[in-house]
């Protein structure tokens, strides 16, 4: 069996999710790790045995590795992966892609140039009950989708944004909810509804003082289908709630999603607090199933480390990719997608108007409507 040898950028919370779920895939020779500093590389690559870098250079121009999974924070996600791609280092980027358009295109860009492959860290796609929603909006049984909702209300304390010196900086974290939270929401409703022609939305902190950042966003989405569409994230709801996508046909037919129940997990944190499940169902002839599904994917979940599983699953489609030469489930325009609505919610809040799709990067000094020009 053909393997790639595979390293990890970036020894923070993730870094270990990931670490653990490439020991566990045959197509993985998992070899190094780098970090800016070599004690936090050495420690993290004694635990996994591996090599430990703190010249990114040295580490993708050398023999060590032909992909590398990036776990920095988001602005820093172009930097490393421009490097990689130059490097002929196949790249598998941490959602978002990254925290700008400029940023993403530079990526997109620099993959296409140097021939490897670019992808983005989705594994909510992997679940059995968003696989299931969108195996049956493929398959026509609710005819054209035409409404899509997010409904993702959770909650951030101050003990979160503390944890690391980035977090809740427009510079360090490049977003609020939009950039860390609800990207895999965002990527997945725009998977079940199709393109998007425009977004008008409003973003604010409402009950975070410390913070730069929003923790609270809501959005109105026209797409080029015809269908409209609905976005409401926030880390403003204590205790949290849940995180759900749910798709209305124009046949009448309602499909949904809870990708996320109770509290957001934290990665390297916390564990995942309850099991993804369809929780709204109503396709003719398979309105019995949902409870059927409920209690199978349930089990399924229960049966497995959630907290690594997924990842495996896109890391396992990330390098069959690679070595069959074929393109991974979410390759680097399919991560753009996410930042193109979230950049436009930004844009959309500061100009006080919609926002019409396909969006450029502006180049300016306030980050898409983020700042006054600070950063």
């Amino acid at each position: 069996m053909e393997r790639v040898k595979i390293g990890i950028v970036g020894c923070g919370k993730v870094s270990h999710m990931h670490a653990k779920a490439l020991k566990n895939i045959p197509e993985a020779d998992f070899t190094c790790i780098f970090s800016r500093d070599i004690n936090k590389a050495k420690a993290f690559a004694e635990k996994y045995n591996v090599k430990p870098f703190s010249n990114i250079d040295e580490m993708l121009e050398g023999n060590d590795v032909d992909a590398v999974i990036v776990c920095t924070p988001h602005p820093n996600h172009a930097e490393i992966a421009i490097k990689a791609a130059k490097a002929g280092v196949h790249i598998l980027v941490e959602k978002p892609l990254a925290s700008s358009l400029e940023d993403c295109d530079a990526m997109i860009k620099a993959a296409k140039e140097n021939k490897v492959t670019l992808g983005t860290v989705c594994q909510r796609r992997f679940y059995t009950p968003v696989q299931r929603l969108k195996e049956t909006i493929d398959e026509g049984k609710i005819g054209k989708p035409i409404l899509g909702t997010i409904n993702m209300l959770g909650w951030r304390d101050d003990a979160y944004y503390r944890s690391d010196p980035w977090r809740g900086t427009w510079k360090g974290e490049g977003g609020g909810v939009l950039v860390n939270q609800a990207p895999h929401q965002i990527d997945l409703l725009q998977w079940f509804m199709g393109p998007v022609d425009e977004v008008f939305g409003y973003w604010s902190n409402l009950n975070h003082p410390n913070i730069e950042i929003e923790d609270t966003a809501v959005a109105i989405i026209k797409f080029k289908n015809g269908g409209i569409g609905n976005i409401i994230v926030s880390n403003s709801i204590n205790p949290a709630l849940f995180g759900k996508v749910h798709v209305y046909g124009e046949n009448g037919a309602s499909i949904g999603v809870q990708t996320d129940g109770g509290a957001m997990f934290i990665a390297g944190v916390t564990s995942i607090t309850e099991p993804p499940v369809n929780d709204l169902w109503t396709v003719k002839g398979e309105e019995k199933m949902l409870e059927q599904w409920k209690t199978k994917d349930s089990e399924f979940f229960n049966s497995i480390d959630s907290m690594i599983y997924f990842h495996q699953k896109q890391i396992e489609d990330f390098l069959k990719a690679i070595i069959n030469g074929t393109k991974p489930l979410i390759d680097g325009e399919e991560g753009r997608k996410t930042v193109e609505i979230f950049t436009a919610i930004y844009r959309s809040n500061r100009d006080k108007r919609p926002v019409k799709f396909p969006l450029e990067p502006e180049y300016g000094t306030d980050f898409d409507g983020r700042s006054n020009g600070s950063i």
